[in-house]
């Protein structure tokens, strides 16, 4: 089984749409037994929060369960659990290097930044990115 773990800073928005996305892939092409997804936060600035309203709505209108996900932050045992750690930008890579030194478990989604909606309040082109992200993200792990 190969563990993946997607962060962001507060684990509200990019992170948990990730996380749900994939399962909801994983699930329909019959390959979620392969995989253990989760997700979690560099920051504690939005700890034991729901998911983002936005991320839920884009969520709901694809009716992909999220089990009234909390927002966790990252830690030294989930960095030795996780097989991948991927982040959603350069800053979150930054923030893993800087918690837990370099390790080659950590890589970005995209080969650039996924825009966070916290910022853009644009959750549909983070939907696209991390959709797109996810799908090239299957096709390599599959190849393996």
């Amino acid at each position: 089984m190969i563990k993946i773990l997607f962060i962001c800073h507060g684990n509200i928005c990019r992170s948990p749409m990730a996380e749900y996305l994939m399962k909801y892939k994983l699930n329909n092409l019959k390959l979620d037994n392969k995989y253990e997804v989760n997700s979690k936060a560099t920051s504690r600035e939005e700890i034991g929060n729901h998911i983002h309203y936005g991320t839920r709505k884009i969520l709901d209108k694809f009716n992909i369960d999220y089990h009234n996900k909390l927002a966790s932050q990252i830690t030294k045992e989930d960095v030795d659990y996780y097989d991948l750690i991927i982040g959603m930008d350069h800053n979150n890579l930054y923030n893993l290097e800087y918690m837990f030194g370099k390790n080659k478990k950590f890589r970005l989604l995209n080969k650039k930044d996924v825009a966070d909606p916290w910022y853009t309040g644009d959750f549909n082109t983070t939907y696209k990115e991390i959709n797109e992200g996810l799908d090239e993200l299957i096709k390599e792990l599959e190849k393996r």
